[in-house]
């Protein structure tokens, strides 16, 4: 991939503003989270994400495991800005907007699809001492449209101007037909397409999916668990 390219890399995936600060035992009690943990709310933690960013010292960060990996890509290629382009779906809300924010001061040439419906996924991070509990609210990630986005002719410019692409297992539960379109083009214009298995649940509930797009991938990330229920779902022979 030339480091001077912009749009080079292209990611899509589920876009979470990352709310990190420090809490005590009573908010964790609160809220019935264990100090070191990963979870997915419920409608217990609805007022979790506001109380949080009210903290004094809280940090925002553009997360989520797609946008992650093109933004830690970018940090390492430096110059020139945007070589990392992003697609998924946010609110039209507060979150929203810091998430755009993030991403710009980030370098990452950010396209989401904005929508009303659902507000910005969100995962808080709340830290006690050397603990992190983090709680994931994705919401609007999983409102992504094939048809409404990707499908439009300025979008799907920045999908053909990449050379890499980059997409984790965990937007297969959210639009499997678009990792198909993108993958597809990559594969017939002699690009590299890479995915990641993300967490063993992937290889074992969406396995119709996954497979529907593996002929496309040339790259396959994952890891030790991932792998080994990837073949084991498979019938591949695992020792």
């Amino acid at each position: 991939m030339p480091a001077s390219s912009q749009n080079a890399l292209f990611g899509m995936g589920n876009p979470l503003l990352d709310i990190s600060a420090v809490v005590d035992k009573d908010f964790l009690d609160k809220y019935g989270l264990k100090p070191n943990d990963q979870i997915l709310a419920e409608d217990k933690h609805k007022q979790l994400f506001d109380e949080i960013a009210k903290k004094s010292k809280v940090e925002y960060h553009a997360g989520g495991s797609t946008q992650n990996s093109v933004k830690i890509a970018q940090w390492m290629i430096q110059e020139p800005h945007k070589v990392g382009t992003f697609f998924g779906c946010i609110g039209m809300d507060r979150f929203g907007e810091i998430l755009k924010q993030k991403a710009e001061e980030a370098h990452v040439d950010a396209h989401y699809y904005e929508q009303s419906q659902e507000p910005t996924g969100t995962c808080a991070a709340c830290i006690t001492g050397e603990n992190r509990s983090l709680v994931a609210n994705l919401a609007a990630a999983n409102c992504y449209s094939k048809e409404k986005h990707l499908d439009l002719d300025a979008n799907w410019g920045l999908v053909e101007k990449a050379r890499v692409y980059y997409i984790a297992g965990f937007f297969l539960t959210v639009s499997p037909e678009s990792i198909l379109k993108v993958a597809k083009h990559a594969s017939e214009n002699n690009k590299i397409f890479s995915l990641n298995l993300s967490a063993p649940f992937i290889s074992q509930f969406f396995k119709e999916p996954l497979m529907k797009v593996m002929p496309y991938v040339d790259i396959v990330f994952g890891n030790e668990t991932e792998a080994a229920t990837f073949a084991q779902e498979q019938g591949f022979e695992v020792s």
